[in-house]
């Protein structure tokens, strides 16, 4: 006796996309704050503050294309639905950091061959602060929700808008600093430190968007819990047995697939509801959560096979 049996409980959808366009707001109210400031110093840290705040822009638009995408239910062509594109959209937005981190250098760069004084830098940090504010306030909302959600693309879109904050913030002693001594070679000095900074950021973003798309297993807090949920819904039937368990993570999406064994001489409601009460423990401990089971006769040898990759379950109770 053999049969699969799954559930889903579907993501929160097009709700995110309203963090996206939040974000969007964002950089083009910072965009236009920075250039002025720009515009009224000359500072070349100032400007790659800018430019970070351009590919601000550029990711918040790739994040609202991902997110509407990822909201679409699944079907015929996407029957796991379409969560891993969140995947795509932070690999890009990391890659985009990348790129204004190597704008960033070379302005700097040429204008540490070419030094030029700086003008009005009292209003222009002025109006870098409150452009560093508005990003601040905006990530860690952004962020939150992303958390709450499971969403890589909002995780990376907050993460990207508090490092800008972060380097703002650089860019503002520095400038101040150079406001302070009239030593213009730190100018250029800042804005080399920021691309380094966000560098690390772009980076990280696109070795985790690898990760994603490579198929990557859940968490070891997340397969913890799904031990222990096992447990707990297999306690009255101790002729049960888990094998094959594997787990994957799409986007915000998880799944979780594996084999439940039980004696040949049960029935199939029997075995119905051993089914129903493992994957109705892992939708409460594990919100959104996709259970694929396939139910097996344990006393078959067939019924231990396609191990390969799979964890081994202990249903043993923990002792108190």
């Amino acid at each position: 006796m053999t049969a699969m049996h799954s559930h889903s409980h579907g993501p929160p959808g097009g709700r995110l996309t309203r963090w996206a366009w939040l974000s969007l707001a964002a950089a083009v109210a910072t965009i236009g704050m920075k250039l002025v400031a720009y515009g009224l110093t000359g500072s070349v840290g100032l400007l790659s503050d800018a430019l970070e705040s351009v590919v601000n822009l550029v990711a918040a638009v790739v994040a609202l294309v991902a997110l509407t995408i990822a909201a679409r239910p699944a079907d015929r062509s996407h029957p796991f639905g379409h969560g891993k594109v969140e995947y795509f959209s932070a690999g890009a937005e990391g890659l985009m950091i990348v790129v204004a981190a190597g704008m960033i250098i070379w302005s700097a760069i040429d204008r540490l061959l070419n030094p030029q004084a700086l003008e009005d830098l009292g209003i222009g940090l002025a109006i870098t602060l409150g452009a560093t504010v508005v990003n601040g306030v905006v990530g860690i909302l952004i962020l939150r929700a992303g958390r709450r959600h499971r969403s890589i693309t909002l995780v990376a879109d907050g993460k990207h808008l508090l490092t800008d904050v972060w380097t703002s913030v650089g860019v503002i002693v520095g400038v101040g600093v150079v406001a302070l001594t009239g030593w213009l070679p730190l100018d250029s000095i800042v804005a080399i430190a920021v691309a380094v900074n966000i560098l690390w950021t772009g980076g990280r973003l696109v070795l985790h968007s690898t990760r994603g798309l490579m198929d990557h297993a859940m968490s070891d807090d997340d397969v913890e819990v799904i031990t222990r949920c096992l447990r707990e819904s297999t306690t009255s039937e101790p002729q049960v047995r888990i094998h094959g368990l594997r787990t994957r993570e799409s986007g915000r999406e998880r799944f979780v697939s594996m084999h439940v064994l039980v004696p040949g001489e049960w029935t199939v409601a029997r075995g119905h509801d051993v089914l129903e009460a493992i994957e109705g423990r892992l939708r409460e401990e594990l919100p959104g959560v996709m259970v694929h089971t396939h139910l097996e006769p344990v006393e078959d040898p067939r019924s231990y096979g396609d191990a390969h990759g799979a964890l081994s379950v202990d249903l043993t109770p923990e002792a108190d």
